[in-house]
């Protein structure tokens, strides 16, 4: 296959929708905080609790969900798991105590789970190889429109038809969305040679992939650099720049808006980047992780009075060197043979779900030891210099990880450590 069907865009579109979604539930919760806290008796715990949730329920179904796509196919896994995320965020709209919300958003993170494993699993059957990275990264791009959706959009539709209406429709945009994989999907491409499918143990791939040293190198980046993302995205950013700085709410969203837009740019950029010019995927990825660092220990030294142009350049500038992480999953699945493709990326996919989930309750319990509250920007640096340590072992880590090109080169064998 030289070039993408009508049908494999087709998929992408409706992967993408997919994604889209599943990032919205990720991140919505932070708009609608003070109306979840009042309607269903939050406190900051419980708040907390719910947020983790969804995180923790995806990161679990990751190794289970990667064995199935492989033995079983990816349509009809996909779909189900859409209609479950669809039955799951009604169940959240009708919630009437924190118990039940945090349930609620459990079952809505296990039907996520599927978002973005599955589009890149057909995505490695329906595009050329060439293309993956590019195209992978294009998706998440895509889907990053569901952080923006969960933002001013969110807020405007809650002034509405209230949060619960608000759930209600996009349980229903998710409803679609499972129809719409049912009519457009395939496993694969008219003419596509499956891989023989394994037989006897289930397991049998996954333990092939856990003893290569470049999975869990690769787990760890992705661990780290996604957790501290979603850290200061989805956490710690707004109270930095509102409290530690003492910028508006406005201009504190205005500086996130900057970091989403870097981060959608950045995608597609260093997927070219790595399909095109470089044909490298390490050397794309290694050098982020160490800019992303030294981003985040800078954070350590903002003081009040710092030009707003740099705080939204900054901020540009964190969303960027984030992006390239996303080439971990045409990493892993170069690595591996292609029976075990879906088991690899979704093992690299469960650490990257564990991070926000794990970045967001250490650097709480960090911030929360530091005396003076929220007061000023001393309380936020030791999570900063933290997350910028972690980031910076993770790039160093990354330095001995075997490399893979882009354009169908050969294929290490699970446990190679060539590099």
């Amino acid at each position: 296959m030289q070039e993408a069907s009508g049908r494999a865009w087709a998929i992408f579109m409706v992967g993408s929708a997919g994604f889209v979604l599943s990032m919205f539930y990720r991140v919505s919760p932070s708009i609608i905080a003070p109306q979840l806290t009042h309607d269903l008796g939050l406190d900051p715990a419980q708040l907390s609790d719910l947020t983790a949730a969804f995180f923790y329920a995806f990161a679990a179904c990751q190794i289970p969900l990667g064995v199935v796509l492989d033995r079983v196919g990816i349509r009809w896994p996909m779909a189900g798991l859409s209609l479950v995320g669809a039955g799951a965020a009604a169940w959240f709209a009708a919630s009437q105590g924190h118990m039940e919300a945090i349930a609620s958003r459990a079952l809505l993170g296990f039907g996520m789970s599927c978002g973005l494993m599955g589009p890149l699993s057909l995505f490695a059957r329906w595009f050329p190889p060439r293309m993956f990275a590019t195209i992978s990264g294009l998706l998440v791009a895509v889907g990053a429109l569901g952080q923006i959706l969960a933002s001013t959009p969110l807020a405007l539709l809650d002034q509405a038809v209230g949060w619960r209406g608000s759930y209600y429709i996009f349980a229903g945009i998710n409803l679609l969305q499972a129809v719409a994989v049912l009519i457009v999907v395939r496993d694969h491409p008219p003419g596509y040679e499956a891989p023989p499918k394994q037989a006897g143990n289930p397991l049998r791939g996954l333990g092939k992939v856990l003893c290569m040293p470049a999975y869990w190198g690769i787990s760890l980046g992705t661990f780290c650099r996604f957790g501290c993302l979603m850290a200061v995205q989805g956490l710690w950013a707004g109270p930095f720049l509102i409290y530690g700085l003492g910028y508006s709410s406005v201009e504190a969203g205005n500086s996130l808006l900057c970091l989403s837009l870097g981060y959608m740019i950045g995608l597609p950029l260093f997927g070219r980047v790595s399909d095109k010019w470089l044909r490298t995927r390490k050397w794309v990825i290694m050098p982020s992780l160490l800019l992303f660092a030294g981003l985040l220990l800078s954070l350590a030294w903002w003081q009040p009075g710092l030009s707003l142009g740099w705080v939204y350049l900054s901020f540009t500038l964190l969303g960027v060197s984030n992006a390239p992480g996303q080439i971990m999953y045409a990493h892993i699945k170069e690595l591996v043979p292609e029976q075990y493709t879906s088991t690899a990326m979704t093992g690299v996919n469960l650490f990257t779900m564990l991070g926000p989930a794990a970045f967001m309750q250490v650097t709480g319990l960090i911030i929360k030891s530091g005396s003076g509250g929220l007061s000023g920007p001393g309380p936020f640096a030791p999570a900063w210099l933290f997350m910028a340590a972690t980031m910076l072992g993770a790039g160093l880590v990354y330095i001995f990880i075997p490399d893979s090109r882009a354009q169908g080169g050969p294929k290490a064998q699970p446990g190679s450590a060539k590099s």
